[in-house]
């Protein structure tokens, strides 16, 4: 059976990464909403392991930095949607609404 690293070039990969990438930026800024505002963070996130992965396997297979990269990024993607659903419960609760330009913090 063949490898399947071997059979799919690395720039197919980057371009995934990429276009993950891009969409995230575009659903980040276009939002209004918080959340959409941050699952398009975590697509970025993704994206990112993507490269780290693909990266890992084609230059230093026999070294195990990109997984351990890759699990550093899992663990912040982890802590950065469980402070940032806790900000949108709490804002919520304060202001009754979750869009992003509606919310004044600094005004009383």
């Amino acid at each position: 059976m063949d490898n399947v690293a071997t059979t799919i070039p690395l720039n197919w990969y980057l371009l995934l990464a990429a276009a993950l990438f891009c969409i995230g930026i575009y659903a980040a800024l276009s939002r209004r909403n918080a959340i959409g505002i941050l699952m398009g963070v975590e697509l970025m996130l993704n994206a990112v392991n993507i490269n780290l992965v693909a990266f890992w396997r084609y230059i230093t297979p026999q070294q195990l930095t990109g997984q351990v990269f890759v699990l550093f990024i899992i663990a912040i993607a982890a802590a950065e949607a469980v402070v940032g659903l806790a900000l949108v419960i709490s804002l919520y609760r304060r202001r009754e609404t979750i869009f992003a330009d509606e919310v004044d913090l600094l005004q009383g």
